[in-house]
């Protein structure tokens, strides 16, 4: 035995004493059964052998890979993690001149995370496991899921080289913190150097992913799979056509509501009181969230139990602290909401940003802007500020904070001007991408457009072009999803009430417990597992149309302003 004909397979040929002679063709012709050359702690390389069935005694290596595939998710979420707590220790509490080590300590991460996600040992595994399932040896269905989401990551990192990955991670640090100065002191002129980089980067970037598309829809699609400019410009034209005339109706003949109260000075240990309670009206469960402070109001979910909210408060403008606790509370309870199974592994966490601002933008003003929310929301501004609303009505405090008048500030806008917001940005990203344009145009594109869309003058930078934080983080191709967000919410609606959820006895009664288990079951639970397209047309029994929120913005703004 050991010698084998060129029309033999070894399987089934052995020794005296029963073992395998360890001689094999490639391809068997008994690929049903097991070579024999399996030992516990031994990874056996043979192609396929390790997935036919095999006699007892034998060990099969694919439940040992599931194992090992789940340890590198694992790994990969550690180095995830650091890079969170990093990025919000850097946006909350870090010291300037900490700047520089932080970001070299990202870059490190970064390119740990890259190294092991594109390894030669990972994607081995992943081959060897989707053999495994093709063959009928594994069958877990959320190994599955992770499987292919893990895939996809995978393919995308490996069209980066190490270096790119870390030479990002130092530049968007770098960004970010001249970004937080800059805004500040009205300071357009040493952050617009780093938006030409970015750019320059992720079109490049764009290239290692697809090349014959266009950079920009590369982005669009990795914040929204299947989300391209063709799209976004037929979505944003049908919003256009019906927001850009009901602002001019209101303009003419619209009356708006006195509302004082709105910019009444509220001191900022009281807001903070405030803002813990909103956290617990939307439903956080506070053992798994905290507050912190900073420029430009966030949230980021970093594992199961652990989401927290970061708020910026004026105390002339509490409303803006409350919209935006309720706002990033909604981002919160849905990372909090994902399956506790998928902890650690790359399905959790939101799928998308469109889903996950569909999650924000609910709460903010589906919920947070109806007028049945108006009572709780009432009685906790009354116990926080009884100075300011302990004689404002119920009515009153909705008319007031659903006032359509443009403003410069995106994330004080109100719901029916805040798509508006959105094109500008949309707008300016396009040319810059499609090379018209370059950084020192985007002060005056911003006026020109703002003038355009709001019938507004920009006066500073830190008003226009420096209020937002996204593009410091190199997030170019965001900003859509957040009116993408909007429309969704607008459709979940409907499929609610379909489904029994009493929407508004829930908000009146300040008990969003029906809420959140329609979006829990429908949206949360599902976390990257599903991406937006299926998500949406399994909650809603139908596909993305943008109708829903067309229509739920002219009724509720021409009954509110009499058109």
């Amino acid at each position: 035995m050991g010698k084998h004909k060129h029309d033999e397979s070894c399987c089934g040929n052995y020794k005296k004493d029963g073992s395998c002679c360890g001689k094999h063709k490639k391809q068997s012709e008994r690929a049903d059964e097991c070579c024999g050359k399996h030992e516990r702690d031994q990874e056996h390389d043979g192609d396929g052998c390790c997935y036919h069935g095999h006699e007892e005694g034998h060990v099969c290596q694919a439940p040992q890979r599931a194992e090992e595939f789940r340890a590198l998710e694992r790994d990969l979420w550690t180095r995830s993690y650091l890079l969170k707590i990093a990025e919000f220790d850097g946006a909350t509490v870090a010291p300037e001149n900490g700047a520089a080590a932080r970001g070299e300590a990202m870059a490190t991460l970064a390119g740990e995370h890259h190294e092991l996600l594109t390894s030669e040992r990972a994607q081995k595994l992943v081959r060897k496991l989707n053999k495994a399932f093709s063959k009928g040896k594994l069958t877990d269905e959320q190994l599955a899921d992770e499987l292919r989401v893990f895939e996809r990551d995978q393919r995308e990192a490996l069209a980066f080289p190490k270096e790119e990955v870390e030479s990002w991670s130092r530049l968007t640090c770098e960004a970010d913190a001249v970004w937080h100065k800059a805004k500040g002191a009205n300071d357009w002129d040493s952050f617009e150097p780093y938006i030409d980089r970015m750019v320059e980067a992720l079109k490049r970037q764009a290239g290692y992913l697809d090349s014959t598309r266009d950079p920009y829809d590369v982005w669009l699609d990795q914040y929204e799979r299947g989300m391209d400019a063709a799209a976004y410009d037929a979505f944003f034209a049908q919003v256009r056509e019906t927001v850009v005339p009901l602002v001019h109706d209101i303009s003419e003949r619209g009356e708006q509501p006195e509302a004082a109260f709105l910019n009444a000075r509220i001191p900022e240990a009281a807001q903070r009181a405030l803002s813990f309670d909103l956290m617990k009206l939307v439903g956080l469960d506070m053992a798994s969230t905290t507050l912190a402070f900073t420029e430009h109001p966030f949230s980021e979910g970093f594992s199961a139990g652990d989401a927290r909210v970061a708020t910026h408060i004026y105390e002339d403008n509490a409303m803006s602290n409350v919209y935006s606790i309720i706002h990033e509370a909604g981002h919160a309870i849905y990372e909090l909401g994902v399956d506790p199974a998928y902890a650690f592994t790359c399905l959790e966490g939101g799928t998308s940003m469109g889903i996950h601002e569909s999650q924000s933008r609910f709460f903010e003003n589906t919920v947070g802007r109806s007028r049945a929310f108006m009572g709780p929301l009432l009685q906790l501004l009354r116990r926080h500020a009884p100075e300011v609303y302990g004689n404002v009505g119920e009515d009153e405090l909705y008319r007031a904070v659903n006032i359509a008048r443009p403003n410069l500030i995106r994330c004080d806008a109100d719901e029916l001007t805040y798509p508006l917001h959105i094109m500008i940005r949309y707008e300016i990203e396009r040319l810059l991408f499609a090379g018209e344009a370059t950084a020192k145009d985007i002060p005056g594109l911003w006026a020109e457009k703002t003038k355009q869309y709001l019938g507004l003058d920009v006066p500073t930078h830190t008003e226009g072009a420096l209020q937002d934080t996204h593009w410091s983080g190199g997030a170019f191709g965001y900003f859509p999803s957040y009116a993408l967000g909007s429309a969704y919410d607008a459709q979940y609606v409907p499929a609610m009430k379909a489904a029994g959820v009493d929407l508004e006895a829930a908000c009146a009664a300040g008990d969003l417990a029906p809420v959140r288990a329609w979006l829990g079951e429908n949206i949360w639970r599902w976390g990257r597992g599903k991406d937006a397209p299926e998500l949406v047309q399994g909650a809603c029994g139908a596909p993305f149309d943008a109708t829903f929120y067309c229509d739920y913005l002219g009724g509720k703004f021409r009954t509110l302003y009499n058109l």
